[in-house]
């Protein structure tokens, strides 16, 4: 296991593979669905027992809408669901849970439990579970360059004022640190329109194992590999302050 200074303060999670977990056992790709759903609890756990304060879930990119209508219902019905069903224990637990992207295009009965569930207050969470939901990384950068405009015309900000820091700000995310490691099950090698701004210095790391197959032994081999690299950020080894091992 890794020592916990070299664990990641923000995890950032494609989870990939429900459908073809759900093929390999010739059954329904919801079946999959569902399997992956109890993936979460594994991570969120992990995270919990292990001390990572941040954790972000690729649940439903804006491109899923595209998806077979009767697998998109399906997926609401999955998502409803688990709101129902798992947001107190998470309250219990100390996860603050929050949701980033578009939902206009949610069932209301959905849009309803995700306010409900952002406005349970924790006073001291020990992590803050972040579901990207009907989320592009795409439409998140042309949301905050939006925003950025609206302050330009209403005369709150210059537009030599715009440099990254104040772009960030305008970020989903922007009041977490940003993501140290990126994972993603399912033996895809690419980031597909997932926090395209927020990842600019992550490390990733891919497998082939399919999400509903996520255990604590695969997530101890993603910290390992983790903590033996050397984050640099543009410079040289020499000029890191530490070793890399606690390289932040």
């Amino acid at each position: 296991m890794s020592h916990p200074a070299a664990l990641p303060r923000h995890l950032a999670v494609i989870m990939d593979g429900n459908g073809r977990w759900a093929k390999q056992r010739q059954r329904p790709r919801t079946l999959g669905h569902r399997a992956g759903a109890r993936a979460v609890r594994t991570i969120v756990e992990y995270c919990l027992k292990r001390g990572i304060p941040a954790l972000t879930l690729f649940a439903f990119s804006s491109e899923n809408w595209n998806r077979p209508e009767d697998e998109v219902g399906a997926l609401m019905r999955l998502f409803l669901r688990v709101l129902e069903s798992e947001v107190e224990e998470l309250a219990r637990q100390q996860v603050h849970l929050r949701f980033i992207g578009d939902r206009s295009r949610f069932p209301e009965a959905i849009r309803a439990r995700m306010a409900a569930a952002e406005a349970i207050r924790l006073p001291s969470p020990k992590l803050t579970l972040t579901l990207a939901a009907g989320y592009g990384g795409r439409a998140d950068l042309a949301q905050a360059a939006r925003r950025l405009a609206e302050r330009v015309q209403a005369g709150t900000l210059r537009p030599e004022e715009i440099d990254e820091a104040t772009f960030g700000d305008a970020m989903s995310l922007a009041d977490l640190p940003p993501p140290d490691l990126f994972i993603r099950t399912g033996g895809e090698h690419r980031i597909s329109n997932f926090l395209l701004w927020q990842l600019a210095y992550t490390e990733l790391w891919f497998t082939d194992v399919l999400w509903p197959d996520l255990d604590d032994a695969l997530l101890d081999a993603a910290m390992a590999e983790f903590a033996g690299r050397e984050r640099r950020f543009g410079l040289i080894s020499e000029q890191l302050p530490t070793p890399a091992l606690e390289a932040r």
